[in-house]
């Protein structure tokens, strides 16, 4: 009967980079499985935008260590990850100065280059803005985006290449359970035991745990996206762009493409994870134009290019479930991305596998264990939601 040391359930970019680093931190033998190919859930539909604007200084420094895993995923990879620093702006209207001024002051204490940019400055290099209701903008020159697939499948095959086994297209059915532990998974193919099973399994992480009486708060929210081919003739973004004035975000895919879908606050559609509309809404695709033509009148007269949805797995305070639970062993939360979960995982991965091998954890990071529900210890954010 087969048997490993660790099981990875779930090869989007946070399960591909926990499995690298467990392998990396001597974990022995290591199983990745997936139900479908890398990449193949929210992550490979992720708009990928890569940031360090966060309100706590844990997730600024994750985002930060994040980023230099990107920077180097060549090097330390093999492959690529698409990764292009072209910088992150946030715009924002005169009710969210004061806090976006905490913010910066988190983000700067742990390191991270931002600040608020000049009158002259914006005048320069956003000449295609309209900035009415604006009152700041801040600049980040690290931030831009990456490419989620690449990123993903960077990660499996050097985990692959370190004597790591992947599994594609088998199906977890259940967890298995024997008194207070997790003792691995039943696939279609029979049992599979471990010493470890981490559930890295995004929307469907709920139904592993429920499997083996775990409770795991999540929702399931349909999220979509839209891509943007522009006139290449007129002034154009180059830059990732949170505009929260008008609730909506832009993020460049080279040339005169952008992604560009709507930011917190919205309306959230629970749905369930196995069966869900995967193409947008054509209200949805009306709204965005209403709300991006205005702000960016260069870009009138888009072409859009496709439209498509995926699922969010959120959890009550919106940061991720990572780690150990008090109450059975052998069992490790790392889903509840939040819409977080992709600029995170490089940094996610590498601390859960120090916490899984060596015991050892940064003290902050261990208030992402679900343990934090029964503890009353929730995040809280300066603006809510996955602004952080």
């Amino acid at each position: 009967m087969a048997s490993y040391d660790v099981i990875v359930v779930g090869a989007g970019i946070n399960g591909a980079s926990t499995a690298y680093h467990l392998k990396r931190c001597g974990a022995g033998k290591v199983l990745l499985i997936e139900r479908r190919e890398p990449a193949a859930g929210g992550t490979g539909r992720s708009a990928a935008a890569v940031r360090q604007n966060y309100s706590t200084a844990l997730m600024a420094r994750l985002a930060k260590r994040s980023i230099d895993h990107f920077r180097r995923m060549k090097d330390e990879l093999g492959q690529d990850g698409g990764y292009e620093p072209v910088g992150y702006h946030m715009l924002v209207p005169a009710d969210m100065v004061e806090g976006l001024e905490h913010n910066l002051a988190v983000q700067r204490s742990v390191g991270v280059e931002t600040g608020f940019m000049t009158e002259a400055e914006i005048e320069e290099r956003l000449a295609w803005l309209n900035r009415d209701g604006i009152a700041a903008v801040t600049w980040e020159p690290e931030g831009g985006y990456a490419d989620p697939v690449r990123s993903t499948e960077a990660y499996v095959n050097a985990f692959q290449r370190d004597g790591g086994e992947v599994q594609l297209r088998s199906p977890v059915r259940e967890l298995m359970r024997k008194g207070d532990r997790i003792t691995g998974i039943l696939t279609d193919d029979g049992p599979v035991h471990a010493g470890a099973v981490v559930n890295a399994a995004g929307p469907w992480a709920q139904f592993l745990a429920r499997s083996v009486g775990l409770e795991l708060p999540m929702r399931a929210l349909r999220e979509q996206d839209t891509v943007w081919e522009m006139r290449p003739d007129r002034p154009l973004p180059s830059s990732t762009l949170a505009l929260a004035i008008d609730g909506i975000y832009v993020r460049p895919l080279g040339g005169s493409r952008f992604i560009i879908g709507r930011g917190f606050p919205k309306p959230y559609v629970d749905c369930d994870p196995y069966n869900f509309k995967e193409t947008a809404d054509p209200e949805f695709v009306s709204d965005i134009l209403e709300r991006v033509e205005p702000r960016i009148p260069s870009f009138a007269g888009g072409r859009l290019i496709d439209s498509y949805a995926s699922l969010y797995d959120v959890t009550p305070d919106w940061y991720p479930f990572i780690g150990p639970r008090q109450e059975v062993g052998g069992y490790y939360d790392m889903n509840g991305g939040s819409g977080h979960g992709f600029k995170f995982g490089p940094a996610f991965g590498e601390e859960l596998s120090r916490w899984i091998v060596d015991g050892e954890v940064e003290d902050d990071f261990r208030q992402f264990s679900h343990d934090r529900l029964s503890g009353n210890r929730p995040f809280v954010q300066t603006f809510g939601g996955n602004r952080g």
